[in-house]
């Protein structure tokens, strides 16, 4: 992890909205991002496997933090599983959840707790900035601090590395982005 701590990702919701990520991106759902602008996905990238969970419906992400994977289930027993960063052993949260917003390019603001540890940091990082730990697209969860993000640090995916969000290659979260909508559920496990 860099000493900026700039790939930390900690909201805190208010009247369904992230707040301290000030996501100051325009709340979007269903639009289309051209993955070609991102580049070609790594080879560890996003792949379709098989998924024997039959308590889980189509159409919902699981999270093993453990594995450190994120999975969309398809139904049919396949999954599209997709690499990803979770939280510092002291960071880590389950439970189920859901999307509440969707964004792209938002602009990000250090909650306290990542502003404490990182003083420095500024007030606001813009959207687009290559400084901005949220990358390409941001979707916010319900119930609580986090969000499933991209990221500024592509070497962090596959690590123990954020203050709780789940972290994704830029191409694998726009690809995720364009699969779910506002109400997708999110069960997170170890």
């Amino acid at each position: 992890m860099a000493s900026d701590g700039l790939h930390a990702g900690v909201c805190k919701p208010v009247a369904g909205v992230c707040m301290s990520m000030r996501l100051l991106g325009r709340r979007l759902a269903g639009i289309s991002l051209v993955v070609g602008l991102l580049g070609a996905a790594p080879v560890e990238a996003r792949e379709v496997v098989a998924f024997r969970d039959g308590s889980v419906s189509a159409g919902t992400i699981v999270i093993r933090t453990g594995e450190r994977r994120l999975y969309y289930v398809m139904g049919d027993g396949r999954a599209i599983r997709y690499p990803v960063g979770v939280g510092r052993a002291s960071k880590q949260w389950t439970g189920t959840t859901r999307i509440d917003g969707k964004y792209v390019r938002p602009a990000w603001s250090p909650p306290r707790e990542v502003k404490r540890d990182k003083p420095s940091l500024p007030d606001v990082i813009e959207g687009g900035s290559p400084r901005n730990p949220m990358g390409a697209a941001a979707m916010t969860l319900a119930g609580g601090e986090y969000a499933i993000h991209g990221t500024n640090v592509p070497s962090s995916i596959g690590g123990f590395v954020s203050y709780g969000c789940i972290r994704m290659f830029n191409q694998d979260v726009v690809d995720l982005y364009g699969r779910v909508s506002v109400g997708t559920t999110v069960m997170v496990v170890r």
